[in-house]
């Protein structure tokens, strides 16, 4: 295998939690881990409360199935202890770690596995190893059901189900051969985790080290783990890697979005009184897997998206300015002008070169050079109409 030269970090990881926030132009920034997106009603209550209390009012999603608040006090010890209290804060060592995606419609509809509870059991593993805490915060792991959702987010580490009842160890995108069953995919994923700390190159990431996939199956071995030989291949085959989407999903679930994935805190209240548990995707949607009737009509009266034609769908955004110090427009603000049009195809509108929060499904590269002037795709134009009809990957 090819591999890319490994590249040591030499700053600080500065990957924002609860315990160690970001410092933002508008206040502190927070970062609530949701292993595999999954959060019970209450605890969503107690998040919308904080918000409310302590923040700017609004909850975010993530582009990694997290919660984000915004406008907090740094000094203010409500964040810790009442996310603690609602169950969201099992380790303050390990909890900008606890980076855990996993196929949000498994168990309901399509895939090949069932991958439910298999977050969860990561997350206690994960924290329960003191050692993985030396991870970085951007590492990433993911459990996919087979049918290439999650796959197809740039995990680290990800085991991807290749029938009912087993899975392949994927690092970096690449198939390692190295197969484990349904119930075994947690301790192979932190054994892997453990075995990229022992090569100790100074990486954050496992795209980043030189030969990755062969080097940590190569420590892993078998491990005493029954593992077998698998496929390896560098292309593993893909079910149905399309996002869920909004409306009726299949299986009695249904799906929402926040305008802009961003949720008040009357919002909140609304999505926990329509089911007992949501998953927060990496698409920034939610997925209600046991609703209640009435749900979706519900959802679209509190001013959440679940018409899949909707064109806020189609358009993300960084924080821009005034949140943001280095953004160089009122991003969101372009942004919700540019859904109110009606765009072509999806678009990422973002206020500097770094592009934060970027999908890495298909869309338009918008980037703001001045207060309304945007780069398209690289190119000087209009944001209300993107020059090019088809969409370009993420970078």
């Amino acid at each position: 295998m090819t591999g890319v030269p490994t590249t040591a970090r030499t700053r600080a990881d500065a990957c924002p939690g609860v315990v160690s926030p970001h410092l933002a132009a508008d206040g502190a920034l927070a970062r609530v881990r949701l292993p595999g997106g999954v959060v019970p009603a209450p605890a969503l209550r107690a998040v919308g409360a904080l918000a409310a209390r302590a923040g700017d009012g609004s909850v975010h999603l993530t582009s990694r199935g997290n919660l984000q608040l915004r406008g907090l006090d740094p000094a203010d010890p409500r964040p810790v202890r009442e996310l603690a209290e609602a169950g969201l804060l099992p380790s303050t060592t390990h909890e900008r770690v606890r980076n855990i995606l996993a196929s949000p419609l498994s168990g309901i509809t399509g895939g090949l596995a069932d991958v439910r509870g298999l977050a969860a059991a990561l997350d206690r593993g994960l924290c329960a190893r003191p050692g993985l805490a030396r991870l970085s915060g951007r590492f990433l792991f993911a459990l996919d059901d087979g049918r290439g959702d999650v796959a197809g987010e740039r995990p680290d580490l990800c085991w991807r189900a290749t029938s009912p009842d087993d899975g392949e160890l994927v690092v970096a995108g690449t198939g390692t051969g190295l197969v484990s069953p349904r119930a075994g995919a947690p301790a192979l994923l932190l054994d892997a985790a453990q075995a990229f700390l022992t090569l100790d190159t100074g990486t954050w990431r496992t795209a980043e080290l030189d030969d990755a996939p062969d080097r940590i199956a190569a420590l892993l071995g078998t491990g005493g783990r029954a593992l077998r030989d698998g496929s390896g291949d560098d292309h593993l085959a893909t079910l149905d890697g399309a996002p869920p989407g909004v409306g009726d999903l299949g299986g009695g679930a249904v799906g929402a979005a926040p305008v802009l994935g961003e949720l008040s805190a009357g919002q909140l209240e609304v999505l926990a009184g329509t089911a007992p548990e949501l998953v927060v995707t990496p698409w920034r949607t939610l997925v209600l897997p046991r609703p209640v009737p009435g749900a979706a009509a519900r959802l679209g009266a509190a001013g959440l998206v679940t018409d899949p034609d909707h064109p806020a769908l189609r358009v993300s955004a960084c924080a821009g300015t005034p949140g943001c110090a280095k953004s160089l427009a009122d991003v969101r603000g372009d942004a919700r002008a540019l859904i109110r049009r009606g765009p072509g195809r999806p678009v990422h509108v973002v206020g500097c070169a770094r592009r934060c929060g970027a999908p890495h499904t298909p869309h338009a590269d918008a980037v703001a050079t001045g207060p309304g002037a945007y780069l398209i795709d690289g190119a000087p134009g209009a944001l209300t109409a993107p020059p090019h009809d088809r969409p370009r990957s993420t970078r």
